[in-house]
């Protein structure tokens, strides 16, 4: 249904300008609404969480060996990728995409400023002929302006969803901004492990060689079997195997760093640190309560049960009639610069005023049931908001156990290293002294190796879990080495 309307000057003037006033009371009153509405879903969380990099994210990698300290810190590490992660500058290029979506929707509010030109030629015989069409054809030129006046609070619920958007871009910048920094860190950790692991098989190395040459000097006088040469002899090929294989995992864990630094995996970087013990001191309720008041996904599960309901707002929006204000010029003539020319020309201009409603006043339900389908994906958000929260309890619950867990570890591990250490200096002594068997030597060596190996293991998972605890409150910790 459409409904024309015509009106003199005055009135056109005052119709003009409602339809101004009401496009800008549309404009500035959307921010207003989101941030209301935004208040009041994200609960202390009142704005988008700010990105953790703030410079400049170049395209490419080409420059992420350039400033290379000679030792790289986990911290360091932390920032290089931070800056020069390519899947951190894809999601920062979403992000701004969101905003100058934003922007977008905002033009949409007002005026639009149209123009046309046409061109036709018609032959026709008719009598008289002064009838007959001009013979260079009719030219046209036409200007249009319009501005909605009401889209059932379409324009509104489209810019708020964009507004809506952008802030969960940021907030979703953020939140792979935090798992990088664990991945980091855990490929970090994982480094260092492995270079004590390295270390660790070479001194377990060194002891077997040493036993092998204690052993082949007592076979050589008559002292030791020929058995006890042989079972020393297969400890160090054992040794030589398990080093092998630490120093392959240690440059796995080299090459995956340098990959998430955008360095080539072949890059020689020095990555240094040390797995030490930093008490984490914060109660279950303390890391809750962090998590609930700044994890960048909760904000984000907030913005996406807004933007369901401003889906469902713009579906609404067909139950109500579509009005547009416009004004026109219309000019026409017989040649290409409109004007008069021979005798059967013509030129003419005219104008238009007038307001537009349209109104699709009965469509066999789509509308409403489509109402009723945006209806229920604002409730599947609002669940999974609920879900996701019920999943942030257990999640810091989990990690804060995985801490304390380590933390025992470690204490037990480091008296097994003191206790195997003891054992394994007893027994080449007592072999040594004739009094103790080759077996009892390489059975202390292999579990003061073992021993060595579960302390690190122990302090690297304490850091790890550090990490993920973190990381698990939304909190930025690039250096696990500061309280």
């Amino acid at each position: 249904m459409r409904i024309l309307v015509f009106s003199r000057r005055a009135s056109v003037c005052r119709l003009l300008v409602g339809a101004w006033l009401f496009g800008l009371v549309c404009f500035f009153s959307g921010p207003s609404l989101t941030a209301a509405q935004a208040a009041s879903r994200a609960g202390d969380m009142k704005s988008p969480p700010a990105p953790l990099y703030t410079g400049e994210r170049a395209p490419d990698t080409k420059d992420a060996h350039l400033g290379l300290p000679d030792a790289v810190s986990m911290p360091e590490a932390v920032q290089r990728a931070l800056k020069f992660n390519p899947s951190l500058g894809a999601q920062e290029s979403q992000s701004r995409s969101s905003e100058e979506g934003r922007k977008s929707a905002r033009g949409a509010f007002g005026p639009k400023l149209g123009m046309s030109y046409t061109a036709i030629k018609q032959e026709k015989k008719n009598s008289p002929a002064s009838t007959r069409p001009p013979e260079l054809g009719t030219y046209s030129w036409a200007v249009e302006i319009s501005q909605p006046v009401f889209q059932g609070f379409k324009l509104l619920a489209t810019y708020q969803k964009a507004a809506l958007q952008a802030d969960s871009d940021k907030a979703a910048l953020r939140n792979a901004e935090l798992a990088m920094t664990e991945q980091v860190q855990t490929y970090f950790l994982n480094y260092l492990r492995a270079e004590e692991n390295v270390r660790s098989e070479r001194d377990s190395l060194a002891r077997l060689r040493d036993q092998l040459r204690i052993t082949t000097a007592f076979y050589d006088v008559g002292l030791r079997p020929r058995l006890d040469v042989l079972q020393a002899e297969v400890n160090v090929s054992q040794a030589e195997n398990l080093l092998i294989q630490a120093e392959n995992n240690r440059d796995t864990y080299l090459a995956m760093l340098n990959t998430l630094l955008g360095l080539p995996a072949t890059a020689r970087a020095n990555y240094t640190g040390k797995l030490a013990h930093v008490p984490f001191r914060r109660s279950l309720e303390q890391c809750l309560e962090i998590a609930y008041r700044q994890r960048p996904d909760l904000y984000m599960a907030a913005k996406s049960v807004e933007i369901a309901g401003k889906d469902q707002r713009v579906v609404q929006s067909d139950y109500y009639p579509q009005v547009e204000a416009y004004y026109n010029i219309n000019q026409t003539g017989n040649t290409p610069d409109l004007q008069k020319s021979g005798d059967r020309g013509s030129r003419g201009s005219t104008w238009e005023v007038g307001a537009r409603a349209t109104w699709n006043a009965f469509q066999w339900g789509a509308t409403y049931y489509a109402d009723k389908q945006a209806g229920w994906l604002v409730t599947k958000m609002r669940y999974e908001e609920e879900n996701l929260k019920l999943n942030v309890g257990y999640d810091i619950k989990s990690k804060l156990l995985a801490v304390h867990e380590a933390e025992k570890r470690i204490s037990v591990a480091e008296k097994g290293v003191e206790q195997a250490t003891e054992a394994y200096n007893v027994a080449l002594a007592r072999y040594q002294e004739q009094v103790g068997t080759n077996f009892d030597v390489l059975d202390a060596s292999s579990k003061l190796t073992t021993a060595q190996a579960s302390l690190t293991g122990a302090k690297a998972d304490y850091l790890t879990a550090l990490a993920q605890i973190y990381v698990a409150m939304g909190e930025f910790h690039p250096d696990l080495m500061r309280r």
